[in-house]
Order: structure tokens, then C-alpha cells, then sequence
């Protein structure tokens, strides 16, 4: 457990904090389990609407959510024409006659599901009186404005860095450095909030900001010997105003001797 004494010199050192990034994906929304939730929901409605048998509707959505993870954009299509290929594929011959009617119902359900919570739109609506907010996702680029602007995240940050977009990516500093340029603050004056800590974690150290939380995933819910050491660790990213308010329920720092176990 990290020393009171620790805590204590952390939180006073808060008090230059200007601003706080963010990243996307199973930080600010829970992409992964609004992807399974989709997957599950229109597995229900092929075997219902169209007659097609329960397993085999199963194994539909699970192998169009394989390779939607494994290559969620294609360089050469719309983002409609390259879903609408994977889902062709994952339907098969038998019904493949099917796909861009399922595609577009995937699309409706799937924004449905990805919604930001309403206490993390009050957070960010809190948090944005006070600091500078950014947005630094790793991803392709048209797959992640989608994102952005069907859940109309530019309202709520100062700056919006996309990966794909960019020379860099989590972990690399210079992504850090530019949302820094472009807010005109220094590292030292900024937070990292994010999911992953191969990418979040240890970018925000690496960049030399004033410190990292980590949202851990079900999977990955506690810090192993060589993982990157985040500051706080914390159960939701709303969380994050405890920390910032400095109140005595604030979350503990993380402890690096924390119980193995084994992120989008």
C-alpha cells in the first residue's frame, strides 16, 4: 500500500494541474462491451427475423466481430462498403444476400450501446469549468471520428488527436508533446487518463506528465511486476473527480507490489 505521506505529496502537487487527456475506448466508453452487447443482440434478431438457426447465427456475429477487431478500416473503401464486406464474408454464401441490411442494423445498434454514460458526460462538463480537456485515441482515423462525431465528443474537449492522423501513437511522446503545443501547457501541467498501459500508462510517464490513472478492463484488473506504474488506479473514469478534489476518499495510489493478473 502506497505511504499516506506519498498520497498526500501527490495530491498537493495537483494544485498546477491545468489539464487532463483522455483516451477513447474503454476509458470514456466501453467499446468492447458495447460490441459484444451488439453481437449478442443481433444474433437474437437473425435467428428471429430471418429464421437462421441459433449456433449458426452465433458464429456469424463472432466472426464479423473477430475480424472487425483484427481490421476495423480499410484505406481503400468507406467505412460502409468495407463493414458491409466483412459482414458478407462472416454471413456466407447462404446468406450473405443479407449483408448490407445487417450492416446497418449493426451500425444503429451499436451507437445505441456506445453511449457515454451520464455521469461521465456531468464529469466531463465539471471537469471543463475548471481544466484544459484532451482527446488522444490510438486507432484509424475514419473509424475514430466516426466515434466522435455520432457521440458528439468535440462539445467537451479542447483538443482531439486521432492516431492515424499523425506520425505517432500512444505510447510515443511526440503525440504527448503535440496535444501539449496545442494547448500551450507544459507536461508537467497535465494528466493521462486511459485503460492501457502499454499505451496510455507508459506514454503519459515517457512524456514526462504530471501523472497517469488507469481504468482497468475486466481482463487485466491488476498490475503485474513489469507493467508500467500508473499513479492512481481506478474502478471507473468518473473516479477521476475524487482524485482531484484531494478528498480523504480519494483512491489509493497503486502499489507496485499489487497481485498479478493477467485490453480493444
Amino acid at each position: 500500500m502506497a505511504t499516506a505521506f506519498r498520497k498526500q505529496h501527490y495530491q498537493q502537487s495537483l494544485s498546477s494541474l491545468s489539464t487532463i487527456f483522455f483516451d477513447l475506448d474503454n476509458t470514456l466508453v466501453e467499446t468492447r462491451k458495447a460490441d459484444n452487447q451488439t453481437c449478442r443482440k443481433l444474433a437474437e434478431e437473425l435467428t428471429r427475423e430471418y429464421g437462421i438457426p441459433e449456433d449458426t447465427s452465433a458464429k456469424i456475429t463472432a466472426a464479423y466481430l473477430k475480424q472487425f477487431r483484427k481490421c476495423p478500416d480499410n484505406a481503400t473503401l468507406s467505412l460502409d462498403a468495407w463493414r458491409t464486406i466483412l459482414w458478407s464474408k462472416a454471413l456466407g454464401d447462404k446468406y450473405s444476400f443479407l449483408a448490407k441490411k445487417i450492416y446497418e442494423r449493426w451500425l444503429y445498434l451499436r451507437y445505441h450501446y456506445m453511449v457515454l454514460a451520464p455521469n461521465t458526460v456531468s464529469m466531463l462538463r465539471q471537469l471543463r469549468k475548471k481544466y484544459l480537456l484532451g482527446l488522444i485515441t490510438n486507432g484509424p482515423s475514419n473509424a475514430q471520428w466516426e466515434k466522435i462525431h455520432k457521440l458528439s465528443l468535440q462539445q467537451y474537449f479542447d483538443v482531439i488527436l486521432v492516431s492515424a492522423d499523425l506520425p505517432w501513437e500512444k505510447p510515443e511522446v511526440e503525440i504527448f508533446q503535440k496535444a501539449c503545443h496545442f494547448l500551450n501547457v507544459r507536461p508537467k501541467e497535465c494528466i493521462m487518463v486511459g485503460d492501457k498501459l502499454e499505451t496510455d500508462i507508459l506514454g503519459g510517464i515517457e512524456a514526462g506528465l504530471r501523472g497517469t490513472v488507469w481504468v482497468p478492463i475486466a481482463d487485466k484488473p491488476r498490475l503485474s511486476g513489469d507493467d508500467p506504474k500508473p499513479d492512481f488506479t481506478v474502478r471507473h473514469v468518473t473516479e477521476l473527480v475524487r482524485i482531484l478534489d484531494k478528498g480523504p476518499n480519494a483512491p489509493e495510489l497503486e502499489d507496485s507490489s499489487s497481485n498479478a493478473s493477467d485490453g480493444s
